[in-house]
């Protein structure tokens, strides 16, 4: 039996016009475990990739919270038959799991920099949510984060079909509430890592001035006020 008609055996029908077909991706060396979901309705023309946290099995059940949606889709489009479908899907598969094992290698070679860098402890967080907004879609439900500054890196990717190949990787860094750059892959972490530091000092220090200013400003008020 080939992986295709395997993966394919393995479809969740929920009805006439949609399925969906889970592909287990094991032996992340952070993440440990994912299931990517292809979904796809006739109805509304969609065909959806999702990520989700550990090893999902034919019947179980997930909702929204539990799935990562990811850019990066299926095209089936240009097969001439089911035959060519299946190759097609094979092969974009596997760029799919190529992509998901390389981000998550690197994500594993950033830790020790990162700890380092931070001088503080790294945690592992496996969240679908985050409670800091990112520039760039997020590849895997699986970040970084230093537990004394909240410094936080994860993998992203850019969004585009997966006929064209692994989509393009990059690593965020990002510290709340809203500071975040992308960096592109193979980058030196340490080199990253010294530039977001910097960077994530000068927006403090620009918050401080500002506010500084502002309080500055009442107090003007408030003297002609007669405060």
């Amino acid at each position: 039996m080939s992986d295709a008609d395997d993966l394919l055996r393995r479809a969740l029908l929920d009805d006439e016009a949609s399925a969906a077909v889970s592909l287990r991706v094991a032996g992340l060396p952070v993440s440990r475990t994912v299931t990517v979901v292809f979904h796809g309705r006739r109805d509304l023309a969609s065909l959806r990739t999702y990520i989700a946290r550990g090893a999902l099995g034919q019947g179980d059940r997930v909702g929204p919270d539990d799935l990562l949606r990811v850019p990066c889709e299926l095209d089936l489009a240009g097969a001439e038959d089911r035959e060519e479908a299946e190759r097609l899907y094979l092969e974009q598969v596997t760029a799919l799991r190529e992509a998901l094992e390389a981000a998550d290698t690197v994500l594993a070679v950033w830790r020790e920099p990162l700890e380092d860098a931070a001088r503080s402890d790294v945690e592992v967080v496996s969240s679908v949510r985050l409670d800091i907004p990112l520039p760039a879609a997020r590849l895997l439900p699986t970040a970084l984060v230093t537990r004394d500054r909240g410094l936080l890196v994860a993998p992203v990717c850019g969004a585009r079909t997966l006929a064209e190949g692994r989509p393009p990787l990059g690593i965020v860094c990002a510290q709340p509430p809203d500071v975040a750059r992308v960096y592109p892959l193979p980058e030196d972490p340490e080199r990253c890592l010294e530039d977001f530091i910097g960077l994530a000092a000068e927006r403090a220090r620009g918050v401080a001035e500002r506010l500084a200013h502002e309080e500055a400003s009442v107090e003007r008020f408030l003297e002609l006020s007669g405060e």
